[in-house]
């Protein structure tokens, strides 16, 4: 059972994070969040039919000198990868029916 991965956001330490307005109907808030340490990420196996997805905030990795590390995250995406392909494999995480 092969789970591949989907980053869903380019990490440069901001996320934007939209909302409804609560006193404007049909109108949506943004608020530019600083500081994040986690980027999401969805994963795919592809055994089951339909496929399972499960998408979840993985944390990224830094260098020693504090830049952001993309070859060590990928690394920790892989290994955050075989945990939900473990659960997936016991039932834990399923595919929605």
């Amino acid at each position: 059972m092969a789970v591949t991965w989907t980053k869903n956001e380019t990490f440069d330490g901001t996320r934007v994070q939209t909302m409804p307005d609560p006193d404007n109907e049909g109108e949506t808030i943004s608020e530019t969040l600083t500081g994040i340490k986690d980027m999401e990420v969805t994963f795919t196996e592809d055994a089951t039919t339909p496929n399972t997805t499960h998408t979840r905030m993985v944390n990224v990795c830094f260098a020693a000198d504090g830049a952001y590390d993309e070859a060590a995250t990928d690394l920790r995406i892989a290994e955050v990868a075989a945990g939900v392909a473990h659960k997936i494999a016991l039932g834990v995480i399923a595919s929605a029916t």
